[in-house]
This record gives structure tokens, C-alpha cells and sequence, in this order.
């Protein structure tokens, strides 16, 4: 499914050819986010990866917001707690204006100061649009309390305080800091062939430097288990219970992925949501989600209800994970539906050619390669009855955080 070639820079490069497509999809993924940031400087990965558009040593602003666009493609960025994406999508034929963009975005980006007042201003916005949607904000308030004292600790948004002190210098550090050929993929999936894309990469991406970006050892620290309710005058109590898990290398990876499906995942046949939705009519949303970094992750289960109904929610959800651990929820007739349910997803989701490459180059960018459905078959296929109850009951020793 997936082929890999390294430049001679030594970057590695992940590649599938999708034959008669319409699109590609080419960028880089930087092993570089919100934990690697330095206290004072919280929020510096995102606002980098906003202001790598706003100007190179040959283009302005303009020139890259209208360089894909003018053929119909898509610019695009985002950033997350341990990696930093940028890419194009664009229609077939259209590799090399993509490839040669993205290269002059690594390479050459200024960071010019008037442009930097103003997206100081378009990040305060969003930091402050974030504040106003209660059931995306309780997600990283609940990382907060749960990660307090780790790198892990702090809003990739950052703070306004930290986003106004920001400068050209700050920018350009971090950009010749991590965006080395150590520490990024290159990515693409379209219908061009692989010899023409390798060319095509090492013309324009050859000249990042090979760098030696150095990642100090994870802050790991453990808090204790909390109970925590804010009050922000929403009409929705909007909460999250979960807990601490191992990370991207974890053995129960797997078994956790399952599990949050059974629990939450986004058919309606979820047992969290067939309980608090479709019996009771409690909740409109209900959904479990695991989420792996590289030394530790979170399982979480969002619920937004009516003030009133949160204690009932509440003991609903915990009354749901005992059972699983008890073996009551969860059977091996129906262990092995929600197997073939989840593989199912799996299938349907690979169709989405975007995001299947986005999530390889991740893979790729952390593990060296990406799984192929084969692999991802046998690994849920392999889990277990007891490690299934195992999860549940490490999610029964919970914290909880609610925002109302």
C-alpha cells in the first residue's frame, strides 16, 4: 500500500500511488509541537505554523496564499501536542508547484513583522473563539489537570501574554531548531508515479538541512486522580472522566483503541451512547477517544448534558465501565461484532485519501513506517476478552473535570 525512499539529505519520504485520482495530497510532517516549547514561549509551534505563510525570502504573503489557490488547490497547516503538518492539496499534475511551494515555506519564510501583528491578532481571536466553545475547550482544560507539570501540561494556542512577546526571532529559531530533514517526513498520494515523485522531492527538498534535532526525555509526571467543577455560565454542563494510559508503544494500544470504540465510538450502537441517548434521552453527545503520544496517552469520554442530568450521566458511565471489567458488558459472541464493526470503520475511513496520508506520515514520522490494513487487521483480531476488561478497569480509577 504504502512504498518509502529516504533523500540524500536523509529525509524520509512516504509515497502511494492512487491510479485515475483526480487529487494529491503532498507535505511535511515535523516532529515538533506544543510539548517541545519552552515556558514563556507557550503556543510558538502554532503561531509558526500560522506565520510560515506570511512571507518568503522570494514571496509575500499574497503570492503563497494565491499560488495553489490559482489552480485550485488547498493550503493548509495545523499543529498538535508532539508534531507540526503542512500541505496541499491540489488537482493531479500539480505535484511539482506543491512540492516547490512547501520547500520555500521550510526554507525561506521571513516572518516579516508587519505580518506577524497581524496574525498575533487572528491567534488572539481563535484563542478567544476557543473559550467560547465549552465542549472544545473542556478537552484541553481536562490535559491541563490530567498532564499538570509535564510538557504535556499547557494549550497549543498558548496564552495571549506568551503570543504577544513573540517575534521574528522566536519564529525563525524554532523553525531552523526543527524543521530538519531528521526530523520531518515528506508525504503525497496521487497518481503520479514513484520515480517522478522522488525527483521531484529531492529537487526541491534536498536543500533542508539534515539538522540534529534533539528532543529531551519526557517530563513524566503523575498526578493524583481529580474531581474538578468551573463555572462559566454555559447553558450545558460539559464534561470529560478519563484517565492516564500508556503511549503510542503500549502494548494495550490496541485493546484501548477497541475499547473506546465499544464504549463511544461514532456508531450509535456504542454502549455509552445506547445508555445515556437512545434509553434516557440524556445527552445529544456522548464519545470515547483515545489519544497516543510517545511516552503516555489519555482515554477520554465526553458527555454534554442539562446541569441536572450530569450526576446521572455520571454513574451511568461509571456503572457501564464496571460492568465491562467484570466481563458483564462484554461477552466473546460480542467481542468479536464489535471487532468486525471496528475493522469495518477502519475500511471505510481508508477511503478518506487525505486523512489515510496525513495519518501515515505520522506513523511514519514515529514508528519508521505505517501499519497496512493487514497489519491493523491481525492486531485488533489478537485482542483479548481479559485485556479488554483489564482497560476498562484501569478507566475505572478516573478523574473527571466539568465545565457548566
Amino acid at each position: 500500500m504504502y512504498s518509502y525512499f529516504t533523500l540524500t539529505n536523509g529525509m524520509q519520504a512516504i509515497y502511494r500511488r492512487t491510479p485515475g485520482a483526480a487529487a494529491g495530497y503532498f507535505g511535511v510532517t515535523v516532529r515538533a509541537g506544543s510539548r517541545d516549547e519552552d515556558e514563556g514561549a507557550f503556543g510558538l509551534a502554532h503561531f509558526v505554523e500560522h506565520t510560515l505563510f506570511k512571507g518568503t525570502a522570494r514571496r509575500s504573503a499574497w503570492h503563497i496564499l494565491n499560488r495553489m489557490e490559482a489552480v485550485g488547490g488547498e493550503l493548509n497547516a495545523f499543529t498538535s501536542k508532539e508534531e507540526t503538518t503542512v500541505y496541499t492539496a491540489f488537482p493531479a499534475g500539480q505535484l511539482n508547484r506543491a512540492a516547490e511551494l512547501v520547500a520555500d515555506l521550510v526554507l525561506n519564510s521571513r516572518f516579516p513583522e508587519a505580518e506577524l501583528l497581524r496574525e498575533r491578532e487572528v491567534v488572539a481571536d481563535e484563542i478567544d473563539s476557543y473559550l467560547d466553545q465549552p465542549g472544545e475547550a473542556v478537552f484541553d482544560d481536562f490535559d491541563d489537570l490530567l498532564f499538570k507539570g509535564s510538557s504535556l501540561g499547557h494549550n497549543i494556542l498558548g496564552t495571549t501574554d506568551d503570543l504577544n512577546g513573540f517575534t521574528g526571532a522566536d519564529c525563525l529559531g524554532w523553525l531552523r531548531k526543527w524543521y530538519t530533514a531528521d526530523n520531518m517526513v515528506a508525504f503525497y498520494s496521487g497518481p503520479a508515479g514513484i520515480e517522478r515523485v522522488q525527483a521531484c522531492l529531492e529537487r526541491h527538498l534536498a536543500a533542508v538541512p539534515a539538522g540534529a534535532s534533539a528532543h529531551e526525555a519526557p517530563q513524566f509526571c503523575i498526578n493524583a486522580p481529580f474531581d474538578t467543577e468551573r463555572s462559566i455560565g454555559s447553558h450545558q454542563s460539559h464534561s470529560i472522566i478519563g484517565c492516564r494510559i500508556g503511549g503510542m508503544h503500549s502494548p494495550d494500544r490496541f485493546a484501548m483503541s477497541l475499547l473506546a470504540n465499544i464504549l463511544g465510538g461514532p456508531g450509535m450502537n456504542s454502549l455509552l451512547n445506547v445508555e445515556l441517548r437512545e434509553r434516557r434521552g440524556l445527552v445529544y453527545t456522548v464519545e470515547a477517544a483515545s489519544s497516543l503520544y510517545t511516552d503516555c496517552g489519555v482515554m477520554s469520554i465526553y458527555y454534554g448534558c442539562d446541569h441536572h442530568d450530569e450526576p446521572k450521566c455520571r454513574r451511568l458511565i461509571r456503572r457501564t465501565l464496571e460492568a465491562v471489567a467484570a466481563g458483564e458488558a462484554i461477552n466473546a459472541r460480542k467481542l468479536e461484532m464489535a471487532k468486525k464493526q471496528y475493522l469495518g470503520q477502519m475500511l471505510l475511513s481508508g477511503e478518506n485519501r487525505e486523512n489515510s496520508i496525513l495519518g501515515a506520515a505520522r506513523a511514519t514520522l514515529f514508528h519508521g513506517r505505517a501499519a497496512d490494513r493487514q497489519e491493523m487487521r491481525r492486531h485488533i483480531t489478537e485482542v483479548t476478552l481479559p485485556q479488554i476488561c483489564s482497560c476498562a478497569e484501569s478507566l475505572c480509577r478516573n478523574s473527571r473535570l466539568t465545565l457548566h
